[in-house]
């Protein structure tokens, strides 16, 4: 197998204690493929929409809808992110603003036990619910 795969730490952002997992995708995967494996990960129910931030530029689902907005889909994260200790963001639901940081902790992982090309490795604490009125209602909750 000639996939190159990525190790991956999320962190949801202004929330204390951390809540952060660390996943493992392929390098090939596309942004709206990412997405999905974040939802996974972090436990969000994929209600909302969402953008990714790399760089000065935005990437989202319905580019059409921001100015200079570009398509999830048609972008793979190997080709965006490439050096080990590279971060960018992750913006899930617009009205709570959940703000999520990744770092590429690896860029070559390699573990011969990994039964898939998709799997979260760690992790601490559960994610806040959906619609909870973002950090300060989560707070309050």
């Amino acid at each position: 197998m000639n996939e190159r795969f990525y190790l991956l730490k999320i962190q949801l952002l202004d929330i204390e204690p951390s809540i952060w997992r660390r996943f493992v995708v392929p390098a090939s995967i596309t942004l709206d493929r990412l997405h999905d494996a974040i939802q996974i990960v972090m436990g969000w129910t994929d209600s909302h929409l969402h953008e990714f931030t790399i760089g000065n530029k935005q990437y989202t689902e319905y580019p059409e809808s921001k100015e200079d907005g570009l398509a999830c889909g048609r972008y793979r994260l190997g080709d965006l992110i490439k050096q080990k200790g590279r971060t960018f963001r992750y913006l899930y639901d617009f009205g709570d603003v959940w703000e999520h940081e990744l770092v590429l902790d690896e860029s070559r992982y390699f573990n011969p036990e990994l039964n898939s090309e998709l799997a979260c490795l760690d992790g601490l604490r559960g994610c806040p619910p959906e619609d909870a009125g973002g950090v300060p209602g989560y707070i309050e909750f």
